[in-house]
């Protein structure tokens, strides 16, 4: 196989990760909800930027993003792959350089950003994202 090439198995597992209303992200959101706050799901903060946020506070521009373990390289949980090394880490590296970049142009938009990682609990994390909106209102 060549670098990048993927067996069947691997690829048919990948296509099925979902990109939006995962698991974490509802229980996040279930959370803030229970806490009394309203907000919009999967929407651009700023509309020059082509990124989408998970959960957005408009008029007290607070913007959060749930991030997988994998997938954004969780400093605790990241796991590289064997097969496809190369690739794996230059997709996961890309993935963190292009959330720096994204929380970089919010802020310069006066946006604050959470970003929640998929294994932090949903509560704490909602309550953290209630102690800012509250902050910024």
């Amino acid at each position: 196989m060549g670098s990048l090439e993927t067996t069947d198995a691997v690829r048919g597992r990948m296509s099925k990760q979902r990109s939006r209303d995962t698991g974490t992200e509802i229980a996040l959101r279930k959370e803030l909800h229970a806490l009394g706050l309203r907000y919009r799901v999967h929407r651009r903060p700023v509309r020059a930027v082509r990124r989408e946020a998970d959960v957005v506070f408009g008029p007290v521009k607070v913007a959060v993003f749930v991030d997988g373990c994998f997938w954004h390289g969780c400093p605790e949980h990241v796991t590289w792959p064997k097969n496809n090394a190369d690739f794996w880490r230059s997709k996961i590296e890309t993935n963190r350089s292009r959330d720096r970049d994204t929380d970089r142009k919010l802020a310069d938009d006066g946006w604050a950003v959470v970003r929640v990682w998929e294994h932090e609990d949903p509560l704490s994390a909602a309550r953290r994202v209630r102690d800012l909106v509250a902050e910024r209102r």
